[in-house]
């Protein structure tokens, strides 16, 4: 029995092609194609939304107006897929045993003829980023998809995220189901272009990213976890410190930059007196014997080499933050970057002064190894808005840096003792209570190259990461929900 309807773009060439591997299953009703135009002969049981924005609100609704089947399959633009054996079958049984709103599945990537696991992640309550990996296909019911226009509204009238603002409104009110098997193949085209780290912070990209944010905000909405930009004060201090700022850089074998790095705090000119706190995570290079040497004839530098030996890259900030030598105010510095200028610890502690604020997020510039500018160069995080940035915050991967914090308020909110998104998490918690400090001009420079944390990273890790990620947005979207049922 045909009980999908199949929507998908096509840009140009023989629709046959783009509609062909779905019409041969017989679970298919008909495909949905959006396209500029019509061509003067189309397959049967294809039909056609004419639209020059296939991304957009309208396109979607015309497409799920002609859909009069339980289901229809979402398709990912300029894809091409083979489906696997039942595939459709298997989707669409799992939706009937699960009432779910949304299926989706792991899939094999074909790249230059060898087949290529690609697993994806479950789906949670903080999966909300725009760029969550459901595959090039994602099985919805109609009627919770109806229900959702109902209860919700009906597709926003957007240009580009209406496929993620569709998610989000089923989302609200259904199951979201991952199925851990190979459903189908995504054969890679020749010209696949790498998804960039930094694309959501080009510039070139800040429309379709502040049409994102709207969507992302209303769903916060939605759900009671949208908080409006009205900020606790900051609790009194109690602490006294001998100074008023620390450096703090977590290190293991960094043997090739940890000179720079530290030389670039030392370097500071500031009217406060401040330290560097190098958290040397048991190095097994020439980290620590570099570190010694610095510190023997620099006394600003405090080499701590922690007792634990299970520590992440959070548990290293701790062992600096927790330390009676830190400051006041504790200021990142990553083993493999620098400041940009010698008035970078300056400038962040003056911006703290200006608030108060709980912590300070700057901007930076990306260069290569030997601190050439890599595009898209300036990272400024300008989506962060007084208004809605801590909203925004649950929707994207990265908020910035250098990040700074206040040590008092830090003590008592540790980073979790983890490697990836320690500093996510903090930031996460602090911005619910408490006001974030922005500074938009850059301050710092980040080095991509081959031993960044996140450099070419094996799928396994990504979906760990990723995973980690949703599950700090989960936690913050619950707590801003009892946060905003106890007002």
């Amino acid at each position: 029995m045909s009980r999908v309807t199949v929507i998908c773009v096509h840009d140009n060439g023989d629709p046959r092609r783009t509609a062909g591997p779905f019409l041969d299953s017989p679970m298919v009703d008909r495909v949905v194609l959006l396209a500029a135009g019509k061509p003067a002969t189309s397959p049967q049981r294809v039909d056609w939304v004419a639209t020059d924005q296939p991304a957009g609100g309208a396109a979607l609704r015309r497409a799920f107006d002609l859909a009069r089947t339980d289901y229809v399959l979402l398709v990912e633009p300029e894809v091409e897929v083979r489906l696997g054996q039942w595939a459709l079958e298997r989707l669409t049984d799992v939706a009937d045993q699960t009432a779910a709103g949304i299926v989706f599945a792991d899939y094999w990537i074909s790249r230059n003829g060898t087949s290529v696991e690609r697993p994806t992640i479950d789906y949670q309550m903080g999966s909300i980023r725009d760029d969550f990996t459901f595959g090039p296909l994602r099985l919805i019911s109609t009627a919770a998809a109806r229900r959702a226009f109902a209860a919700h509204g009906p597709i926003a009238d957007v240009t580009w995220s209406a496929r993620y603002d569709l998610r989000l409104k089923v989302a609200t009110d259904h199951a979201v189901v991952r199925l851990p098997e190979f459903a189908y193949t995504m054969i890679e085209a020749k010209d696949a272009k790498a998804h960039s780290h930094f694309a959501y912070v080009d510039p070139r990209n800040a429309a379709v990213q502040k049409e994102l944010e709207q969507v992302a905000t209303q769903h916060l909405r939605r759900i009671g976890a949208w908080l409006e930009p009205k900020f606790e004060p900051l609790p009194p201090a109690k602490l006294r410190f001998d100074v008023e700022a620390s450096v703090v850089i977590p290190v293991r074998n960094r043997e090739r930059t940890i000179v720079e790095a530290v030389n670039s705090a030392l370097s500071q000119e500031a009217s406060f007196p401040f330290n560097v706190i190098v958290v040397d995570n048991h190095s097994t290079d020439g980290t620590t014997q570099i570190l010694h040497e610095i510190a023997a004839r620099e006394p600003r530098l405090v080499h701590m080499v922690p007792q634990r030996l299970d520590l992440g890259i959070g548990g290293c900030w701790n062992e600096g933050v927790f330390s009676p030598r830190c400051g006041r105010y504790a200021v990142q510095l990553d083993s493999d970057d620098i400041y940009s200028g010698p008035d970078t610890l300056e400038r962040i502690v003056a911006e703290f002064r200006r608030g108060p604020y709980a912590m300070v997020i700057g901007s930076y510039r990306i260069v290569d190894f030997e601190l050439h500018e890599l595009p898209p160069g300036l990272i400024d995080h300008r989506e962060w808005t007084r208004e809605n940035g801590r909203n925004n915050a649950l929707r994207i991967n990265g908020l910035g840096a250098p990040r700074a914090f206040l040590t008092e308020l830090l003590r008592e909110t540790p980073f979790p003792n983890v490697s990836y998104g320690e500093d996510y998490a903090v930031a996460l918690r602090f911005s619910r209570r408490y006001e974030i400090g922005r500074m938009y001009e850059p301050v710092y420079l980040c080095r991509r190259w081959e031993d960044n944390t996140d450099a070419a990273l094996p799928i396994a890790k990504v979906n760990q990461y990723n995973t980690y990620k949703d599950r700090l947005r989960t936690i913050e979207i619950l707590a801003r929900q009892r946060l905003n049922a106890a007002k």
